[in-house]
């Protein structure tokens, strides 16, 4: 009966130990500060579909002819967003992001709620008009 009962405990514990939620994959998140600029007509639309292959091994796509409006700038790059789609970035959390441009690349996502950097491994060219 006693080894019956350690056997149900040892079960217990096993099932409960694996049930906690673990933040397994994270997104490299830097604290920057974005400062915010005037209103203004910088923006652009992208030419082509661009898929996003985060480093935690999930992917995004930007849309093709998606608009994206300049909303301010870090020391990272310009920080753009739209209104044609809703942008997340996911590891073991999904967080809204706008994508941030220097020199015509994608370097990475703003997250406007944790006010950080999220940057990719390897910079994207943008295809723009």
């Amino acid at each position: 009966m006693k080894q019956a009962a350690g056997v149900v405990v040892s079960c217990l514990f096993f099932v409960l130990l694996h049930a906690c939620a673990f933040d397994v994959v994270h997104e490299k998140q830097i604290p920057t500060q974005l400062e915010t600029l005037p209103a203004t007509n910088r923006s652009f639309e992208l030419d082509s579909e661009v898929t996003v292959h985060l480093d935690t091994g999930y992917s995004r796509v930007l849309k093709k002819g998606s608009r994206w409006t300049c909303v301010g700038a870090t020391p990272e790059g310009d920080v753009y967003r739209t209104k044609d789609q809703v942008l997340t970035i996911e590891g073991s959390n999904i967080h809204e992001a706008f994508i941030v441009v220097k020199s015509q690349n994608l370097v990475g996502f703003y997250l406007p709620v944790e006010r950080t950097f999220s940057p990719l491994c390897n910079p994207i060219a943008l295809s723009t008009k």
